[in-house]
């Protein structure tokens, strides 16, 4: 059996717009929200190049950038600009998938912020129930939107490594069964 693309496997699992969309939106979410809590750390520690983004002595929170991507996405999908209908193009639905995503991440890590209407991102309020919720509805919904893609590729790694012999993939074995 020739050996299969990550490409292949992909569009096997993500043929449906709808279904693309969750899964990069999902995947965008779970790692700008990793990436976020990396830099914010690096800045607490004074780590690397980064630092607080400031603008005339007021600190302006990820938050607000969470926001904005929020807003902008959702404005080109009232306008039905890159909804990943048909007749869009699927760049674009792409495109505004990871954006909405990030923007969620971003948005969603400073939940605190809103909550206590304070900033408590480093007191334990802050951290302990945000991260946990957070983190742990990223990881299910990447855990649900392609579970079934990330199980054909670890199979297809596995069968190319000698391991496996070639089976149908999960997807395939559903349709049919």
């Amino acid at each position: 059996m020739a050996r299969r693309s990550l490409r292949s496997i992909y569009f096997t699992h993500f043929s449906g717009r709808r279904q693309e969309r969750q899964f990069l939106s999902a995947m965008s979410f779970f790692v700008t929200f990793a990436i976020t809590r990396s830099i914010t750390h690096a800045i607490r520690r004074h780590i690397g190049p980064f630092h607080n983004v400031s603008r005339g002595g007021l600190h302006i929170h990820h938050l607000v950038w969470g926001i904005f991507s929020l807003l902008g996405v959702g404005y080109l999908w009232l306008d039905q600009i890159a909804t990943g209908m048909e007749q869009t193009s699927a760049l674009a639905s792409r495109l505004t998938a990871l954006l909405y995503g990030a923007g969620a991440a971003l948005t969603l890590d400073e939940f605190a912020l809103w909550l206590h209407l304070e900033d408590v991102y480093w007191a334990k309020q802050g951290r302990d129930s945000v991260d946990a919720v957070v983190l742990f509805a990223s990881l299910l919904s990447v855990g649900f939107w392609g579970r079934w893609f990330f199980r054909d590729v670890a199979r297809e790694v596995l069968r190319v490594a000698g391991h496996e012999q070639p089976a149908q993939t999960t997807h395939e074995a559903q349709r049919m069964g």
